[in-house]
């Protein structure tokens, strides 16, 4: 087998997982099934299948996040190909394509959503191997997933009857209602779209230029001025916001001949609704999956994530979510329906849309613990080695206290430290940076007060992490 090239797709917004999931911290990097995130098992299960390092797509403002919990995994140092804008995933595959073979190598790509979960991953490599001969040959093989029930949240590709193995894809259609979906697991030859492909760089983008040339000239042009920050590569953001927006199946394999399938039985499952997650998750006599702390009285078929102890009684099939600032509880038949809890959310400007409480950032975190008429109480995390940004604001002041580790202060001329139990005052208009140069995370309480405390209120002067 040729070397293959691991593509993961992580630009997903995850909003039928909220409250957990959030657009600013989406469902890939969310440990939802086991102790990885979404994407550091999609990169575990990948990684024996190749030497070379992932290479990603994500949106930018989750570029940080991306690299981290590679690194943490001891994944080797991943190339992040970043999304200006959203333009779903043909335009971004192309990118890919691009960037992977820009040295005038021609992989075999192996793209896959960072946000699905596969029980066998075993079963999962086999296939790979399976499927790279039709590939290598020029095929643009996708995997289809044996049907295990008339599921209509999926769409759905009819496949060549006959044989072993990989096979002609007759047409893809799409999500079904539920006497079609069952029509199809009547029928047989149908495969759910699992949006995994395998295929060369070079015939993808072949068939793109013949199907799609305006999407495959945008992404040339984005990929041409790609912008290097270490292991991120920034796409131009004009040439590709320049592109339609549409996915691979609309603008390559539907149209193209050269488009085969593997059917396969892997335990996959998209995790697109906490239905889903219920699914794929352990649970107990009564079919009732916890995670947390979570005690079930005469409860039966229902899904619970706690933070805090949350307790079920005489309920059945309720998802039950609670977070540090929402909570949802939704029939499980209906929990499609919480993207117009998330949509009402947008259109009212919450914040719960996009952040948690706790927001991650790439110096650490920071906590909004209390907040009141003129001030507001944040717990903050800063990473050893870390530094926020030489800023300034005009509209509050700052009281720091810090709890634990070394903190390094900037204040306009000042520069000291300062360790637990003690605390600084910044004002308003001072130029401060606050630093870990500690082994341990340093952890301080900051109490803000002013007539205005959005995070839109800052100046930056300086900043290591590249942001404006």
């Amino acid at each position: 087998m040729v070397e293959l090239q691991p593509v993961l797709l992580s630009g997903g917004s995850g909003t039928r997982l909220w409250p957990l999931s959030r657009e600013a911290y989406p469902k890939q990097f969310l440990p939802l099934v086991g102790d990885d995130t979404l994407l550091q098992a999609t990169w575990r299960r990948v990684a024996p299948l190749s030497s070379a390092a992932p290479l990603v797509v994500a949106n930018e403002e989750h570029r940080f996040l991306v690299a981290e919990q590679l690194r943490v995994i001891g994944a080797p140092q991943a190339r992040i190909v970043l999304e200006p804008v959203g333009r779903n995933t043909a335009p971004a595959i192309a990118a890919a394509a691009l960037i992977a073979s820009a040295d005038g190598a021609d992989p075999l790509l192996l793209v896959l959503p960072s946000d699905h979960v596969v029980r066998d991953p075993d079963a999962f490599r086999a296939a790979v191997r399976a499927a790279a001969p039709a590939a290598e040959a020029g095929a643009l093989v996708t995997f289809g997933i044996v049907p295990q029930a008339p599921e209509t949240g999926f769409g759905y590709i009819q496949a060549e009857r006959g044989g072993e193995g990989v096979r002609k894809v007759l047409r893809f259609v799409e999500k079904p209602d539920a006497a079609t979906a069952q029509g199809y697991l009547d029928a047989g030859g149908y495969y759910w779209n699992s949006g995994m492909f395998l295929f060369r760089a070079s015939r993808f983008l072949d068939e793109l230029g013949r199907h799609r040339p305006d999407i495959l000239a945008a992404a040339r042009a984005a990929s041409a001025h790609v912008d290097p920050d270490g292991e991120f590569l920034r796409l131009d953001r004009e040439a590709f916001a320049a592109s339609p927006s549409e996915s691979i199946d609309y603008a390559v394999m539907e149209k193209t001949d050269a488009a085969m399938v593997l059917p396969v039985d892997i335990g996959w499952n998209d995790v697109g609704s906490w239905s889903a997650l219920w699914d794929v998750s352990e649970q107990d006599g009564d079919g009732n999956a916890h995670h947390g702390d979570v005690i079930a009285v005469d409860s039966r078929n229902s899904y619970a994530y706690a933070r805090r102890l949350v307790a079920l009684v005489g309920v059945d099939d309720l998802v039950v979510v609670e977070t540090d600032d929402a909570v949802l509880v939704a029939a499980k038949d209906k929990v499609q329906e919480v993207k117009q809890v998330v949509a009402r959310l947008k259109a009212d400007r919450r914040s719960q849309a996009v952040l948690h409480r706790e927001v991650q950032r790439p110096w650490g975190s920071y906590d909004s613990i209390d907040v009141g008429d003129g001030f507001q109480v944040k717990r903050i995390k800063v990473k050893p080695g870390a530094a926020l940004s030489l800023q300034s604001h005009s509209r509050r002041a700052e009281h720091w206290i810090v709890v634990r580790g070394t903190a390094r202060v900037t204040r306009n001329l000042d520069l000291f430290e300062l360790h637990a139990n003690q605390s600084t005052y910044i004002p308003i208009g001072a130029k401060h940076r606050l630093e870990n140069p500690g082994t341990e995370t340093l952890e301080l309480i900051e109490v803000q007060s002013g007539d205005y405390l959005g995070e839109d209120d800052i100046v930056r002067y300086e900043d290591v992490y590249g942001r404006g």
